[in-house]
């Protein structure tokens, strides 16, 4: 206990002392537009997102990272290597470099507002797009820090670009503090994430690291130990077209057809009528015309069971609607997307336990919560790298109204050190 004290005084000490490098650092990727593309069927899916993975691997070494790179898919890799002699289990940080497709991510323009005052924040390239303390509700949290925005016209990049320089100031923290014990620290920056597709090409065994945490969470001290579980499911109508002049008793409309599946949806499983851990099915997309139409639809319940049950309530509606259109058939199809990864985390709960520990030791109360969503962790976990979500401070995400504290980022960078303190004195 009388080691673990000096450490963490250690740690304060030097906190106090560090001049920061994260404000900077997101400032400068948030420049850098990285929006993913649903509709491309690469990896990555755009190629401006190796605009900042280059950057990221150039920085990395710059500060001492020799074998940071990116591969042919945008993935970067790089390990801060050990400096125990304990045998401490490898730890790896991961966030993702795109940005959303809802929302532009064309010439960003972050706005610091020093010293926030609690009123409302009106982004001064679009005085219609005003930050109302009343409509976010963590703001009153932030009185006195420093704000930072887009100029209106686009989104931040907070989600994910304020993780991915967190991750990058810890990194620089510990380089810069070489008495500060930690075993190896494993570093993944992906592609694709707002799309679905973050760990899509997630090279594990190259990755080679026992537990993992994303820094892709929303209000300081949140810790994410659960999510949705997730599918997908396409669905195409093939109707009966005739000429329009001489369809009477004969046409049957692919487009009315699917209208009519999705106004039998039941109207309390929407996510406008859902929250916490209720569970949705979601129309996202319509697309064809009277011979043929795919209704896409995204399925999300808390448990496998009850995502089973919404996708078999979807098919029998399905069925229901077409019994009444003999000359027309349809295509049910279910994709897998992701899993609660809470099943996977309850195996081994010391990674959830370390990180509780860890946003203790910066002076702020621990929060673990759910997401209505997954991040990467979601699939890292069943792919074997079990992988909660940290707070990373952003905040009203995928909008032009999105923003992040800096005092939040620079908590948490003190949370990723701790972190890695706390596996190397619990090693042996």
């Amino acid at each position: 206990m009388f080691l673990l004290n000096l450490t963490f005084i250690k740690l304060y000490m030097d906190f106090l002392n560090y001049n920061y490098t994260v404000t900077d650092r997101f400032i400068r990727y948030a420049k850098i537009d990285t929006q993913s593309d649903p509709n491309s069927n690469t990896c990555p899916s755009t190629e401006k997102q190796k605009n900042l993975g280059n950057l990221l691997v150039k920085e990395l070494k710059e500060i001492g990272i020799s074998d940071a790179e990116i591969d042919e898919f945008g993935y970067v890799y790089a390990t801060l290597k050990s400096n125990t002699t304990k045998n401490v289990p490898t730890i790896c940080f991961c966030s993702h470099m795109d940005t959303s497709p809802d929302c532009s991510g064309t010439n960003v323009n972050p706005v610091i507002h020093k010293n926030y005052n609690g009123k409302d924040i009106v982004l001064p390239n679009d005085v219609n797009q005003i930050i109302k303390f009343i409509e976010h509700p963590a703001l009153a949290e932030q009185i006195g820090n420093d704000i930072i925005t887009t100029d209106g016209t686009t989104l931040l990049g907070a989600d994910n670009k304020a993780g991915v320089a967190e991750i990058m100031d810890a990194v620089n923290f510990l380089i810069s503090n070489p008495t500060i014990k930690h075993g190896d620290v494993r570093i993944l920056f992906t592609p694709d994430e707002e799309i679905g597709r973050g760990a899509d090409k997630v090279n594990i065994k190259k990755l080679n690291a026992k537990y993992g945490y994303t820094m892709d969470g929303e209000t300081l001290g949140h810790i994410e130990n659960e999510t949705f579980s997730a599918d997908a499911v396409s669905i195409v109508i093939k109707g009966f077209p005739t000429h329009p002049g001489f369809a009477k008793n004969k046409m049957q409309h692919a487009i009315k057809i699917s209208a009519e599946i999705v106004n039998q949806l039941p109207k309390h499983k929407t996510p406008e009528t859902t929250e916490k851990k209720e569970p949705f099915i979601h129309p996202t997309a319509i697309n064809g015309g009277l011979e043929q139409v795919e209704i896409k639809f995204i399925i999300r319940a808390f448990d496998t069971p009850t995502l089973l049950q919404l996708e078999e309530e979807l098919r029998q509606i399905t069925i229901d609607v077409l019994k009444n259109y003999d000359k027309c058939s349809y295509e049910f199809k279910v994709s897998e997307q992701y899993r609660n990864m809470k099943e996977v985390l309850d195996t081994c709960p010391h990674v959830v336990n370390f990180a509780v520990e860890a946003v203790k030791r910066t002076g702020v109360t621990p929060v673990l919560s759910s997401i209505r969503g997954g991040t990467d962790g979601s699939r890292l976990s069943f792919m074997g790298l079990p992988c909660p979500n940290i707070f990373a401070g952003e905040h009203a995400f995928h909008s032009k109204q999105e923003w992040v504290s800096v005092q939040d980022m620079q908590k948490a960078v003190q949370t990723i050190v701790h972190l890695t303190s706390i596996w190397e004195e619990n090693a042996q």
